[in-house]
């Protein structure tokens, strides 16, 4: 389905919850239910993770993630079916998927983390269902730029953003073999970034807006949450790590930083969200 499709059904279902609620608890509940759509595609995946850990038998002649990578396939099928994601939402899902599975492939490698579990759907030991996770934080990040209308305001010189986004991801590799720069990293995102707002309509009206850096740590927290189900379940295991030890909040760095490389990439399909300086936007 086209993107036209699928912001005609976002409109259709908006309309229906809208007129169902009193006027003072639109706007919260459209933040709130916005946030829960952009992630629909993760969400499905973190119940999937539960409840196949809960039910499954190791005696079962399928492997787990394999059954998850089958699962992740047939509901982004669904989803274009029934118009919940576009085309071009599913194509920016795979470019997801292939950063996120290289990153894997090369840490993997080195011995951070492992996947403890067989599957006939790997590559390096690496079960292919993790693209999908990767992508899930991608594509929730492209989806909230565009059904909340955000524009990221005063935005710096846009070769400086992408300079930092391809430094960043060279750094998720060469940090086992060189010095690890990330505090340089950081340092950077700070200098470029500290004046930066994400302005948003969560409904028709008033715009929000909050600090990018802030937003960039609430998300990070958000995954890292989500993470350590994973690791309760079994799904993956940091080096050195029992199965119910929460994961360290050092991770929460390592999450920001994929996530604005995430950032950069969404906003490199959609450029109409980066202003240089704060021009009056007219709102819906």
């Amino acid at each position: 389905m086209s993107g036209a499709a699928t912001r005609q059904l976002e409109r259709a279902l908006g309309d229906f919850v809208r007129a169902r609620l009193p006027a003072s608890a639109r706007e919260p509940a459209m933040f709130v239910l916005k946030h829960l759509w952009a992630g629909l595609f993760g969400g499905v995946l973190m119940v999937a993770i539960a409840v196949s850990n809960a039910i499954w038998n190791d005696a079962w002649p399928v492997a787990r993630y394999d059954v998850l990578l089958v699962l992740a396939v047939v509901v982004q099928g669904l989803f274009l079916l029934f118009r919940l994601e576009s085309r071009e939402e599913v194509l920016a899902l795979v470019g997801f998927s292939i950063l996120g599975l290289g990153m894997e492939i090369y840490n993997t490698a080195a011995g951070n983390w492992t996947y403890p579990e067989e599957g006939v759907f790997a590559v390096a030991h690496v079960p292919l269902f993790v693209g999908a996770m990767y992508s899930a934080v991608g594509v929730c990040v492209l989806r909230m730029i565009r059904i909340f209308e955000m524009s990221f305001v005063p935005f710096p010189p846009k070769w400086a953003g992408v300079a930092l986004g391809i430094a960043i991801y060279i750094n998720f590799f060469t940090q086992h073999f060189l010095y690890d720069i990330r505090i340089v990293l950081f340092v950077l995102l700070i200098v470029l970034f500290w004046r930066t707002r994400i302005e948003f309509t969560p409904f028709k009206g008033r715009r929000w807006s909050m600090p990018m850096l802030a937003s960039l740590f609430f998300s990070a927290l958000g995954v890292w949450l989500a993470e350590n189900l994973g690791t309760i379940t079994g799904t993956w295991a940091y080096d050195g790590q029992s199965q119910y030890e929460w994961v360290s909040l050092a991770t929460l760095g390592s999450w920001a930083l994929f996530l604005y490389v995430a950032l950069m990439v969404a906003l490199a399909a959609l450029p109409g969200a980066t202003r240089r300086s704060h021009i009056p936007r007219p709102t819906a």
